[in-house]
């Protein structure tokens, strides 16, 4: 279970362009929970993302994950309990290296190092097995440069390295949104599965509403640095968009006006 208890994070405080991206904010996630988080542009989603990732420290409040306190740790001490996927296909892997040895990163991660082969033979036999359910037949070429794969491969690796070592919470930060329509529906198809594969508990925001309706057990819409509706079960399921968009209207007193989130 991961508790957030009234998280708050202000950007450029007592300056002319001082920015509060969370206020307040409390959340309880379940062991399993598949939250999709939706809302305008500046609500917040990114930064809830960043502060439980450890990317920005919290000016007040508390972040739980089980029984550890992860609101003073750093981001490298949390990396081994999280799995992140961003936006931008380029920021999960390393252009430079191969497949498997991307995979090999991910694989170790939290564990510590020796001075052993880097890869061993059975090592390599797992990573085509987890390659396979991928089908883009990335199976066969461990050794090409990740650099050389397109932003569709590259984001599916990612996401597979992400979930390689079963994170304690998965982080999706609108992880289809640089991808072409075809190819960010493969992406949301393969998350989907993996998520319910591996009983991931996840918090995936995006900017498609139909897509927040129709994944996950549950969706939040936050407005202003602050979660306006929560909703989940068979409720979450006979949502419609217009319903949202009313539901938003109604409790932020304001008109969605996020192009990207109506056009979608």
């Amino acid at each position: 279970m991961i508790q957030l208890t009234k998280v708050s994070k202000t950007f450029n405080a007592n300056t002319i362009n001082e920015k509060k991206a969370l206020v307040d904010l409390s959340l309880t996630i379940e062991t399993g929970d598949f939250i999709t988080v939706i809302g305008g542009n500046g609500a917040g989603k990114s930064t809830l993302l960043n502060l439980i990732a450890g990317v920005f420290p919290c000016d007040g409040g508390q972040i739980i994950l089980d029984d550890t306190d992860l609101t003073k740790q750093p981001e490298y001490r949390r990396a081994k309990l999280l799995g992140r996927v961003f936006q931008d296909p380029m920021m999960g892997t390393a252009a430079e290296m191969g497949i498997e040895e991307n995979l090999a990163m991910a694989y170790r991660r939290g564990k510590k190092r020796g001075l052993g082969w880097g890869i061993k033979k059975s090592e390599r036999s797992v990573y085509q097995e987890k390659l396979k359910t991928l089908e883009l037949g990335l199976e066969n070429r461990l050794s090409s440069k990740v650099g050389l794969l397109s932003g569709g491969q590259r984001q599916a690796l990612t996401l597979l390295m992400a979930t390689l070592q079963k994170p304690k919470l998965l982080l999706l930060d609108e992880h289809t949104a640089a991808l072409d329509p075809k190819t960010a529906r493969k992406v949301l198809e393969l998350t989907d599965e993996m998520v319910s594969r591996d009983n991931l508990t996840t918090l995936m925001v995006t900017h498609n509403m139909k897509d927040a309706i129709r994944l996950g057990n549950r969706l939040i819409m936050m407005h202003e640095g602050r979660i306006i509706f929560d909703i989940k079960g068979q409720e979450k399921k006979n949502l419609q968009v217009k319903d949202l968009l009313e539901k938003f209207e109604t409790m932020s007193g304001d008109a969605m006006d996020n192009d990207r989130m109506l056009l979608s």
